[in-house]
């Protein structure tokens, strides 16, 4: 796939969680709340629900976090006035950010992130001005400092699986897969061995814009301030970011 976003990369390697451990809780609490009224308490029968669930356990979320959150999610315990809502805008460079949110007030959501995109260089958009430029794929994550693999033997695995495309460089590889088939490609590989450090359903981008090297700092800035939003889930960006700019960023 041509348009490989770093975004979600960057933030793994920047380590930007354990920072935030306390906001990641919240997050991953609401998306196990949302997944299970929507599609009920039960992880075996719930694929969100399972999903949202194993991102709680990576980041060592208490299971007593993880079972409030379902509870509320089925009404056990009240109800969350929470709805999944869909921004777009566009940052440094021109380039567009897809914004996933769960959020009780639309117009406060909307009035932060109009803050934050005036304070880094963008702009809020209309709906629809960038999400075209985006697709629903699956994504699986293998940390090659954790896990040590065969590159070959593992393009030929995903690939029998079903799998689209992979990438690989000297820290993680990234199979994307299509959505319909992601749970049975990360089920095959997970009886093959292979552990993932991150498995969701995502949006990636058809292709990508160079980001300017004076640039690049305003953008992760942006994106940034956009991750540290509570109302804001997901940030997704077709930005292709420096690398050496980041570094020193």
């Amino acid at each position: 796939m041509a348009g490989h976003s770093k975004w979600a990369n960057i933030k793994h390697r920047k380590g930007r969680e354990d920072a935030r451990r306390g906001q990641i809780f919240t997050k991953l609490a609401r998306q196990i709340t949302i997944a299970a009224r929507e599609g009920g308490g039960d992880p075996d029968t719930n694929f969100r629900l399972r999903l949202a669930i194993d991102k709680a356990r990576a980041q060592n979320m208490p299971n007593d976090n993880v079972e409030r959150a379902i509870k509320r999610g089925t009404g056990e315990l009240g109800s969350e006035n929470l709805e999944e809502v869909i921004y777009e805008g566009y940052g440094p460079s021109g380039m567009a950010i897809l914004l996933e949110a769960l959020t009780d007030n639309r117009n406060r959501t909307a009035s932060d992130l109009r803050h934050v995109f005036s304070k880094h260089g963008g702009n809020l958009g209309e709906s629809g001005c960038v999400a075209w430029m985006f697709e629903k794929k699956g994504r699986l994550v293998i940390d090659r400092q954790k896990t040590p693999i065969d590159e070959e033997a593992l393009m030929l695995e995903a690939i029998d699986a079903g799998a689209e495309d992979m990438e690989i460089d000297e820290e993680l590889v990234e199979i994307i897969t299509a959505p319909a088939q992601f749970e049975a490609i990360k089920n095959t590989l997970e009886a093959a061995g292979y552990e993932f450090e991150d498995a969701e359903i995502t949006m990636i981008p058809d292709n990508t814009v160079e980001i300017a090297p004076d640039k690049a700092q305003q953008a992760l800035r942006l994106l940034e301030a956009l991750e540290d939003l509570d109302d804001i889930q997901e940030v997704h960006t077709n930005g292709d970011l420096d690398e050496e700019a980041l570094e020193s960023a």
